[in-house]
């Protein structure tokens, strides 16, 4: 049984895990829209709203922090572009769409976008 265990290993360790969903955070903001495996999309989704979450709060220490989780260019455009879009929103920044599986290797593919 998974208790306590609510997160997806995607078979990588911690440090390969914590990078693809950095890049794929990064390609989200800067492109506003990705194509994705359902799973990653998942687990992808409740990262990048805690991303605008805290840009909201436009603070240096808030800045730093997503620098530090995303870098420069991606922290700047959340503060910035993103944030601001969603100051009178409680939540539910983004919108998962699914989409047919791939053919290549049948994985379940969706969209990830802002709402």
């Amino acid at each position: 049984m998974r208790h306590h265990n609510a997160k997806r290993k995607f078979g990588r360790v911690t440090k390969v895990r914590s990078g693809l969903m950095k890049s794929l955070a990064l390609a989200l903001v800067v492109n506003g829209k990705i194509k994705t495996t359902d799973a990653k999309a998942r687990e992808l989704r409740p990262f990048v709203e805690k991303l605008v979450t805290q840009g909201r709060s436009g603070t240096v220490a808030s800045r730093r922090a997503l620098v530090s989780k995303v870098g420069s260019i991606a922290a700047t455009k959340i503060v910035k572009d993103i944030s601001p879009k969603y100051m009178d929103r409680k939540g539910g920044y983004t919108r998962i769409t699914k989409l047919p599986a791939r053919l290549s290797d049948g994985s379940l593919m969706a969209i990830v976008e802002f709402v």
